[in-house]
């Protein structure tokens, strides 16, 4: 990219915000970062721009086919991997497709490069904005704006859409079952488990406040907006738990599939044979070919200059079980460490297709977060015409994907076997 020329207008532009925003920075200032906070900045900075020699990159390395089925570690700019075999349960399509790599500095971490063909990101992207933006799916835009019912998306391309209309205009008795208004503050949640979990279930999860400053919006201005929409159980954002009595929202059977498959092609034994027992509580790796059942998630909607800073997944009730993740559009810097921010993170960069399973104690409960989307970074089949394919009809999602990444992240909330004594149905 031009900024990495310091010959270029865009190298000079970004050094000379770079220079105004630092003037009257201490030089102190990173004295008492954390070694996340450390690797967040620096993939996050737009000056000087980031060094990404030291980031897993598994698209960049070939390894020839004895190399793989060898089982031996491999490194890739300096990360060490592991090749895992194929797990006899795999279906033939996904065999033949792609592989599967541990990571072992994050036990549990696998990924699946190229995990998801062209074509089907292609429709995945079409689900998560012409399906998935709708009612009775939440998004962060519900709290603000009456959204159409035909959904956001599909409002965005009609050439008669309305104006999207608020809800600030709340009744005065009304105003006690919202959140506080203000500045959002940070959420340091209980972990979820067992023992708890009625008392979470119990918990006051009041709805946000409508923002008063919003007015009413063409549907094409909201969607630049859009950053997440649920999956499943509904996710309480102000408390960082579900909030059951919504009920359970539905999973896609398409992404319920995908994320099936690829937790039924991992060899687990591979991946935690040699580990010891603490933490798995009743969960087990051996058991998930056959009792993972994911019932939970969130599409995020990254823009270009989005980041997701360090933070825990605690809100599960299963702490073990696999979360699939999966990238659609521009590729994105994945960093994830470990039980505290003073461990350093390993830097992965995601492309689109590309699968991620974080499973097991450490991974479930590992710092992680997206510093950084790379600019112009669209594969070439967001653009070209597919066979039997109009192309006509997918030029609305290229525009939006160039400057977008997608990533459908979905995982399982209560261990096999246990009853949350729930009777809400949706």
């Amino acid at each position: 990219m031009d900024i990495h020329d310091p010959g270029s207008a865009a190298y000079k532009k970004a050094r000379r915000q770079y220079l105004k925003t630092t003037k009257n920075r201490s030089k102190d200032i990173d004295a008492e970062w954390t070694p996340f906070r450390v690797a967040e900045k620096r993939y996050k900075a737009r000056f000087p721009p980031p060094d990404l020699s030291h980031v897993l990159d598994l698209a960049s390395t070939t390894w020839d086919a004895e190399m793989l089925a060898s089982g031996c570690s491999l490194y890739c700019n300096g990360v060490e991997i592991k090749p895992l075999g194929q797990s006899e349960s795999a279906s033939p399509c996904i065999t033949n497709v792609c592989k599967a790599f541990a990571v072992p500095s994050v036990p549990g971490l696998v990924i699946l490069p190229s995990f998801v063909s062209p074509e089907d990101q292609r429709q995945l992207v079409r689900w998560a904005l012409r399906d998935h933006t709708r009612h009775p799916n939440e998004t962060n835009l519900d709290a603000h704006y009456i959204l159409p019912d035909k959904g956001l998306w599909n409002a965005h391309l009609s050439s008669d859409a309305s104006l999207v209309n608020t809800r600030t205009h709340i009744p005065e008795s009304s105003h006690s079952k919202y959140e506080s208004s203000g500045p959002r503050q940070l959420i340091s949640n209980t972990p979820a488990d067992p023992a708890n979990f009625q008392a979470m279930l119990h918990s006051p999860k009041p709805p946000p406040a409508p923002s008063p400053s919003v007015s009413p919006t063409s549907p094409t201005a909201l969607i630049s907006k859009l950053r997440w929409a649920n999956i499943g159980w509904s996710y309480h954002w102000g408390s960082k738990q579900y909030d059951f009595t919504k009920g359970k929202g539905r999973v896609d059977d398409e992404i319920r599939g995908i994320c099936k498959r690829a937790v039924r092609s991992i060899n687990w034994e591979e991946v935690f044979g040699q580990s010891d027992e603490h933490g798995w509580g009743d969960e087990h790796w051996r058991t998930w070919h056959g009792t993972y059942e994911p019932d939970a998630g969130i599409v995020n909607y990254y823009q270009i200059k989005d980041t997701l800073m360090a933070h825990v997944d605690r809100s599960e009730v299963c702490a073990t079980s696999p979360l699939v993740s999966i990238s659609l559009g521009n590729a994105a810097i994945f960093l994830i460490g470990g039980l505290s921010r003073d461990v350093e993170p390993t830097a992965i960069l995601l492309r689109s297709g590309d699968a991620v399973i974080m499973s097991g104690p450490a991974c479930r409960r590992a710092y992680h977060g997206v510093p950084r989307i790379l600019e112009d970074t669209l594969p070439d089949h967001f653009s070209l015409g597919l066979d039997d394919e109009d192309l006509t009809s997918w030029t609305s999602y290229e525009s939006y994907m160039r400057t977008t990444r997608i990533n459908i992240n979905v995982r399982q909330v209560f261990p096999k076997g246990f009853d949350p004594g729930l009777h809400v149905e949706k």
